[in-house]
């Protein structure tokens, strides 16, 4: 049975914050946040408005135009030129911003949430609806993608400004909604139909309103600095604690690319309680839920009852298993910009693969086969996805640091493709050597590779170099406790939600 925890908010608008259950942090003193160790945002404006939005295809006209009046408007869209050509579908633009500066001092205490607000974006969500109504996709933009923001004024300063790159999430903090959407748009050549955003008050008070959400953890998550601490197992969820599962990032070595994997599981998880539950159906609840959302949302002018209706009957009967999640795939990690720091570079042709995906229309991911078929995978850390490996032989048996390689890619390693004979080739164990910093990687693949010799190498980098030796037997399979398939690691909804 799940671990049951107490709405962090005991009527929609108030605030109070309630003591944590079993889920609590650690004991003892909590240490102040620093300038650096914000939240990140993300999944939350997803599922903010993912909320308000499901439910409007099973209420009236009337009540969805009363409730509108009630939304912040924004024009992302002024003055907007040379904007990619639409294609087939609905997408959104879902943005989270820092708003800690309505929340009570109680609830800044108990969910670590000290330091002034930002208000600023770290993470960027792009949502795409198929035409058909019976798929959406949720792709994750890195808040430190590396980006080019087009030329513009500064909205603080007035200053006018060229071209010039930056991460991603500068782009709202000079030019707010508007310069976000060109920004994006420049960098996906996707169209935006429709800017939604919202602050992380409304994503505590949607929790809340719809009773909790039920996530299950394959280990332990534990989090100094947000006070998550989550044993293995099924937990139910308030928004207090929501907020720390979705906003941890000092949980491991993947740091954004781990809690983007979390946000998106969240994602599943809210919507299989809001629709399994029929919450969004009901007029009195889909009401409440509104109401607790409506003050933090931002939208902007063309979003109204008539979109609203649409999208909510589109979304009617909407369950995790019709969506799918992903992330941009990554070229470089640490991508240094001279000014900037490390940037997170885009892998420019699966990039390009997966929005002109999105602009046809098409499904990322491919459905996994039936369990039964396959040998169980083993759960590990890190998303293979995100392990990048060079292969060398390090025997006599040619073809070997090919048949490896392509072993490895099969399970979701990041292979160069371009395996190399080592500088010894009488090798008898298989050698992992890796960087110190990326040691959850190196035991990732590890476990895919058993009867390995882990070495670690300070300075290597990134990428984990395999020495295939004379004892080599198999390649194993693994998992990321939020299973990747398809080309651009894409997740179906289903996989990601406890059973």
């Amino acid at each position: 049975m799940p671990q049951q925890y107490r709405p962090s908010h005991p009527t929609p608008g108030k605030g109070a914050a309630r003591r944590r259950g079993p889920a609590a942090g650690p004991h003892g003193t909590r240490r102040p946040r620093t300038q650096d160790e914000r939240p990140r945002w993300g999944m939350r404006v997803a599922t903010g408005l993912s909320v308000l939005v499901l439910g409007a295809g099973g209420i009236g006209h009337a009540l969805v135009t009363q409730l509108e009046t009630g939304i912040d408007r924004v024009d992302p869209f002024k003055d907007m030129k040379n904007r990619p050509t639409g294609g087939h579908g609905l997408n959104l633009l879902l943005v989270g911003t820092d708003g800690r500066d309505k929340i009570t001092a109680a609830e800044k205490k108990e969910y670590r949430l000290g330091g002034a607000p930002c208000h600023c974006t770290d993470t960027i969500m792009l949502v795409h609806l198929s035409a058909d109504g019976r798929r959406a996709t949720v792709v994750s933009l890195p808040r430190d993608s590396y980006a080019e923001i087009p030329a513009h004024t500064d909205r603080n300063t007035g200053t006018t400004h060229t071209a010039h790159p930056v991460k991603l999430n500068a782009a709202y903090a000079e030019g707010g909604p508007t310069l976000t959407v060109r920004t994006v748009e420049h960098m996906t050549g996707v169209k935006i139909d429709h800017y939604l955003e919202a602050d992380f008050t409304g994503f505590m008070k949607t929790v809340d309103a719809v009773g909790g959400v039920e996530i299950c953890t394959a280990r332990p998550l534990k989090d100094s600095y947000t006070g998550l601490d989550l044993p293995v197992g099924t937990h139910e969820l308030n928004g207090g604690q929501a907020l720390q599962f979705v906003r941890s990032r000092h949980i491991g070595g993947d740091a954004d690319l781990g809690r983007m994997q979390r946000q998106q599981k969240f994602v599943a998880a809210l919507i299989e309680r809001a629709t399994g539950r029929g919450v969004l159906l009901n007029p009195v609840k889909f009401q409440q839920v509104a109401s607790s959302v409506l003050g933090a949302v931002r939208a902007d002018q063309g979003f109204g009852t008539e979109q609203m209706l649409n999208l909510g009957k589109a979304l009617r009967g909407f369950t995790a298993a019709s969506s799918e999640f992903t992330s941009v795939p990554v070229g470089d990690p640490s991508f240094p910009v001279k000014g900037i720091g490390s940037t997170v570079k885009w892998d420019a042709v699966k990039a390009k693969k997966l929005f002109q995906a999105l602009r046809e229309d098409k499904p990322l991911a491919v459905r996994a086969p039936a369990a039964a078929a396959r040998p169980k995978a083993a759960v590990v850390d890190v998303a293979p996805q995100q392990i990048r490996v060079q292969v060398y032989n390090g025997t006599p048996t040619d073809g070997l640091g090919q048949q490896v390689d392509a072993a490895l890619r099969a399970t979701g390693f990041d292979t160069t493709g371009a395996p190399l004979n080592a500088s010894s080739r009488d090798l008898g164990r298989t050698l992992i050597t890796y960087d110190p910093r990326w040691d959850r990687s190196a035991k990732s693949l590890a476990a895919a590779l058993p009867g390995s010799e882990l070495r670690a190498v300070p300075g290597q980098g990134g990428t984990m170099r395999v020495s295939v030796g004379a004892d080599h037997d198999q390649v194993l399979r693994v998992r990321a406790e939020s299973p990747h398939t398809g080309e651009f690691g894409a997740v179906r909804g289903d996989e990601v939600v406890c059973p």
